[in-house]
């Protein structure tokens, strides 16, 4: 099976602060157990997909600065007859924040959430009080990497109405309250085919809600209790099923578990971070394979 491990133009954007740099050193791994996977940028014109049987989303880190192009690709590479991990199907329902709002629906645990169409010229201030909060994070629903992630404090809105108007502009936008929790850190529950496979918790540095390293935030690996993997998981059986990988990723709340995002395009795996975690990714895909 001929495998396309698809990745970006940008290469050096993240890089990797541990001695195992994810992306490259993933594939150099996958190589030495023998599979015939090659490195391929989603975007470029030069690329034949209908040679390959299967593509792997590891890490097209710019498709949200370049939206329509991607789905465009996507059509054509299903139309390839190429299978796509994760599905396309999964892939076209999570790259849209607006399905925060379909897992609220369905009552589970999610950080609240507001939601401003494209174009719209909102009363900024209202929006404190729909959310009942006094810091509000303002953010693209289809983003990446906290691009155009605006913090607003109740009273202080005016000088950034202008900005966000024009923003408002190139797409809709979703608003959640702050939540002051975020300073013990967020969780990232990393699932491949389903099963858990390790956890970490993401600090921002002193000062910051921006839980990315290259804005200054720690990782701190974790094994969280049984309970807390069951309750990351009931997100995943009902909204990431059949995905070969998934990170589900929230903050705790008086001693609850609440959703921020549930990431099954291209997330960031921290496979440096378990001594079990590649070997996991590994066997998760041969079972992809064999599957097919």
């Amino acid at each position: 099976m001929k495998i396309a491990y698809i990745i970006y133009q940008d290469q050096n954007k993240y890089t990797s602060p541990t001695s195992f740099d994810e992306n490259p050193d993933l594939l150099k791994f996958l190589l030495e157990k023998g599979l015939d996977i090659e490195a391929r940028i989603w975007d470029d014109p030069e690329v034949d997909w209908q040679q390959y049987d299967l593509a792997i989303l590891k890490s097209p880190w710019d498709y949200h600065e370049k939206f329509d192009a991607f789905n465009v690709w996507l059509n054509h590479v299903e139309a390839a007859g190429v299978r796509l991990l994760n599905s396309y199907q999964t892939v076209r329902w999570n790259m849209d924040k607006h399905y925060l709002q379909e897992i609220i629906d369905a009552g589970f645990d999610v950080i609240p959430s507001a939601f401003l169409a494209q174009a719209d010229t909102p009363d900024l201030e209202s929006l404190f009080e729909t959310l009942s909060a006094d810091k509000i994070i303002v953010k693209p629903c289809v983003s990446g990497g906290s691009k155009n992630t605006i913090a607003l404090l109740k009273g202080h809105t005016a000088d950034y109405a202008n900005e966000i108007n024009n923003l408002l502009l190139e797409g809709s936008y979703v608003v959640q309250p702050f939540m002051q929790e975020i300073k013990d850190g967020e969780w990232s529950f990393i699932f491949f085919n389903g099963q858990f496979s390790h956890c970490l918790i993401k600090k921002p540095k002193e000062g910051d809600f921006r839980v990315q390293q290259f804005f200054g935030g720690t990782i701190h690996p974790v094994e969280p209790d049984a309970e807390l993997i069951k309750k990351a998981k009931e997100y995943l059986d009902v909204f990431g099923q059949d995905t070969f990988y998934a990170r589900i990723d929230g903050v705790m709340t008086a001693g609850n578990f609440v959703l921020m995002e549930i990431e099954l395009i291209e997330p960031y795996l921290y496979l440096a971070y378990h001594p079990d975690a590649v070997n996991n990714y590994y066997h998760a895909l041969v079972s992809q394979i064999n599957k097919h």
